[in-house]
């Protein structure tokens, strides 16, 4: 068995393995590197174990690199996770050593892996993240009859208010950018310009959907999730703040829900939450259920585990300061910093 670094040759073999992994996921796919690399200015290194010329393992990570966070690589940064996925153990361990060799070749401050598994004791590892799924009957009727009354209610009350969705591609990137510009800003978090999210759809034009809920012709909640095998995977989503008091999440996630449903999926992914917070409570209303998720470190020695996240205290007087700007200057200068933050 040999371990390469996979290059656009590798990328039709490469995809193939992810279609058939049960550990892969839609953010294991080779084209993210197109995002990575060509539009986010990173470096992206896409680790394959080789049996013969046939792929066993994969473990793609990126180089984020700035001024503000340091020299870091994740698998996968901008996403909800990634890590390696190998036929048996001994290849991982063999894609996990090869991925420390060039974290050290390049000087990496850490190699975070965000890894929907556990990865071993050997590894420093954090748990303050969960994923939520839900699974998808065929009859989204029978979902529904399974919502608390109280959830029921809830629904109902959004679309009492006029609320009508709509599903699409590109053709909906321009109110979903409205939208989460206006909601990103008010959680005080960049948003990444408008060229990611339409490359992301031409680079998986069969495999994104984007929905907008209107009010009237105002789009007032917005979601862009991917499709991986029989999952509707959530992504990103938002919703403006004049109409969170009339229930709009509701109706976007009961939208978002019934449509994957009625497609023949059987999985939908909510993406991922902070342990114990609000996001997880209002996803569980939902009869999701919870999944830990685990953050990896591959440390240079004697390194301790980072903490770039919003519940650290250091960045809290730039969220809030964040929250006050306009959008049209968040709109200019937000991109340059959600590239870097993974």
């Amino acid at each position: 068995m040999t371990i390469i670094s996979a290059d656009r040759t590798h990328a039709d073999a490469w995809d193939a393995y992810v279609a058939t992994s049960p550990q892969a996921s839609f953010y294991h796919r080779y084209g993210w590197r197109r995002l990575n690399d060509g539009t986010l200015d990173h470096r992206s290194f896409y680790l394959a174990a080789l049996d013969g010329s046939r792929i066993v393992g994969i473990f793609p990570f990126v180089q984020v690199r700035s001024r503000l966070f340091g020299n870091l690589g994740c698998s996968m940064p901008f996403v909800n996770y990634g890590g390696p996925c190998a036929d048996t153990p001994e290849i991982e361990a063999r894609l996990l050593d090869r991925g420390r060799e060039i974290a050290t070749e390049l000087g990496l401050d850490y190699l975070e892996i965000r890894s929907r598994r556990h990865l071993g004791e050997a590894l420093p590892c954090a748990t303050h993240k969960v994923s939520l799924t839900l699974a998808l009957p065929s009859d989204p009727d029978v979902l529904w009859k399974s919502f608390k009354t109280g959830h029921r209610q809830d629904i109902r009350r959004g679309y009492k208010n006029g609320f009508v969705a709509r599903f699409g591609g590109a053709d909906l990137l321009e109110p979903f950018y409205e939208v989460l510009s206006e909601s990103w800003r008010n959680l005080g978090t960049p948003l990444y310009n408008r060229h990611y999210f339409r490359t992301l759809v031409e680079t998986f034009p069969d495999s994104t959907r984007v929905c907008v809920v209107y009010a009237g012709d105002e789009p007032a909640a917005a979601a862009f999730d991917g499709i991986h095998g029989q999952t509707m995977e959530g992504m990103w989503m938002g919703t403006k703040a004049k109409y969170r008091h009339r229930l709009i999440s509701y109706v976007l996630y009961w939208e978002l829900i019934k449509h994957a449903a009625e497609r023949g999926f059987t999985r939908f992914h909510f993406g991922r939450s902070t342990a114990d917070s609000g996001s997880e409570t209002f996803k569980k209303k939902w009869n999701a259920s919870v999944a830990q998720l685990y953050w990896h470190y591959l440390l240079p020695e004697g390194a301790s585990m980072p903490a770039l996240n919003v519940d650290n205290p250091r960045y809290k007087m730039a969220i809030d300061v964040w929250r006050r700007l306009p959008i049209g200057v968040t709109n200019v200068i937000g991109p340059s910093i959600a590239r870097c933050i993974p």
